[in-house]
């Protein structure tokens, strides 16, 4: 079979302008406050869905011709009982919940979204960062309980505050993101490491990850989750850093060893943690960083992502992929 017939696009001519689209799973993006005006320029006939339940998918994308989903898993089984099936378009950069495999034997391009949420990735990995460094959240909570009120003193300073500036910041994973992130570091005083890529060969400007493990005060990590990253960073990894050092994580739970993470954050092991990831999500009750009681944690639900510029922008790329698709050509396709 020709590889590249596989992922051809579909050219005009072939295509009817009354084609079915169909949002899987609307909700995951927040619709409230942004226009789908740029879906709906698009010459199409859309049903969108705030949720889309596993009994539920059959009977929604039997006519579709393009598919819109951002975590709804669209099996093998799924991509071959859609008959009229066309085009898949992931909301999301991530497309592990599409068989890219089984897209590809059916000859049905797929694509994904891009660099559409960096500016709000940065903006909340800095505020987990200032968070825990400034002990944010626990004044807020002590001012709550009245303890300012009954202090004999002007300030409180029962939680001592750290300053970033002279810290090293370790940047993991060094593409758009991590960039953009270290981007940053300089107007607040800090040092940028970076650790050597898992793939390719080693570059001399960079650390091998164990040595930026020792020697950052603050690391972020910013990597996609594949059989090489997950759990990169567990027990082992966790003893090697400082017992004051800060981990944020907003690209991938499954990446740092939840249950590590815990005990090493309460036998203070660690300074700190962000967190906007978890192995699984939405979590169990019984997720390690859940049940932990631990002041010097932040756990939020992955929500780096989701400004509102970033959400309306995700929109605006989900327009261009498929107009793209529509117009014959490529744009942004995986798995070919």
């Amino acid at each position: 079979m020709d590889f590249n017939s596989i992922c051809a696009p579909i050219t005009t001519h072939d295509l009817i302008v009354t084609m079915k689209a169909v949002f899987l799973d609307l909700a995951t993006i927040g619709p409230d406050d942004l226009s789908l005006d740029p879906l709906e320029q698009l010459p199409l006939n859309w049903s969108y869905f705030d949720t889309t339940r596993p009994h539920e998918l059959a009977d929604r994308i039997t006519n579709a011709d393009i598919i819109v989903s951002n975590k709804c898993v669209l099996e093998a089984e799924s991509i071959r009982a859609a008959s009229n099936l066309k085009y898949i378009c992931a909301a999301a950069t991530g497309f592990n919940h599409i068989d890219i495999n089984a897209a590809r034997t059916a000859k049905i391009p797929v694509s994904n979204v891009r660099n559409y949420a960096t500016q709000s990735v940065v903006q909340h990995v800095y505020a987990l960062i200032l968070a825990l460094s400034t002990r944010l959240l626990e004044y807020s909570a002590a001012v709550n309980r009245g303890d300012w009120q009954r202090s004999d003193n002007f300030c409180l300073l029962d939680y001592p505050i750290e300053e970033v500036t002279g810290k090293k910041l370790g940047i993991i994973g060094y593409g758009t993101l991590g960039r953009a992130v270290a981007a940053v570091a300089p107007a607040l005083g800090m040092d940028v490491l970076v650790a050597q890529s898992l793939v390719g060969a080693a570059q001399t400007d960079r650390l091998e990850m164990d040595d930026l493990l020792e020697q950052a005060d603050i690391i972020s990590v910013h990597l996609p989750l594949t059989e090489k990253t997950r759990n990169l960073i567990g027990a082992r990894e966790l003893s090697l850093m400082k017992t004051d050092t800060l981990l944020i994580n907003t690209a991938r739970g499954g990446i740092i060893d939840e249950a590590a993470l815990a005990e090493a954050l309460s036998q203070g092991k660690l300074g700190g943690a962000g967190i906007d990831v978890l192995s699984k999500e939405p979590p169990a009750d019984n997720s390690p960083l859940l049940q932990a009681d631990l002041p010097n944690l932040i756990v939020t639900p992955h929500s780096a992502w989701a400004s509102r510029q970033a959400r309306q922008t995700l929109v605006e790329e989900l327009r261009l992929n498929i107009e793209a698709f529509l117009n014959g050509e490529h744009r942004y396709q995986v798995g070919c």
